[in-house]
């Protein structure tokens, strides 16, 4: 059996994440051998946000405050949580959110979701939608005015 400590995480932060959406992470599933479920650990500093306020199409994500207050916009206004408040934002619309963190010291959430490839985010104060294939490469972020036609660039035959 293989497991993991979430008391004590050594988060990661990537160094592209710009001010404002700085979040440390841990992410145990793949060394746990995990496929169908989804669970991170985040570390929000003071002042920042840990994604822009989005929702999922597909994916149910499930938010627990592990300590301190969390501020979280939803499509009903902004709510505070604290240390064991748990909430769920469906798939669709009625499922946006962002988890900030508007106080001075650090907080932790877990979050835990299911995990479905292909998957869409929609981010609805920029306007774009982020794809994400299960193949790196493959996985895109667009502007929904970016819309193409469905036949735009396909090969046409030739008038006989």
């Amino acid at each position: 059996m293989k497991k993991v400590n979430i008391g004590d995480p050594d988060f990661g932060y990537d160094p592209d994440d710009p001010e404002g959406f700085r979040a440390g992470m841990l992410r145990p599933g793949p060394d746990l051998g995990a496929k169908k479920l989804g669970l991170s650990v985040y570390e929000i500093p003071g002042g920042q946000s840990l994604c822009p306020y989005h929702f999922e199409y597909a994916e149910e994500e499930w938010l627990l405050v592990l300590e301190g207050e969390a501020t979280v916009r939803h499509p009903g206004g902004e709510e505070t949580l604290g240390p064991w408040d748990l909430t769920c934002f469906p798939p669709g619309p009625e499922g946006a959110h962002e988890v900030r963190n508007d106080g001075t010291d650090p907080i932790r959430v877990l979050m835990f979701s299911d995990v479905v490839a292909p998957a869409a985010t929609s981010y609805p104060d920029s306007g774009k939608i982020g794809i994400w294939t299960g193949i790196k490469e493959d996985d895109v972020m667009v502007h929904r005015s970016s819309k193409v036609d469905y036949f735009d660039g396909e090969p046409r035959l030739q008038d006989s």
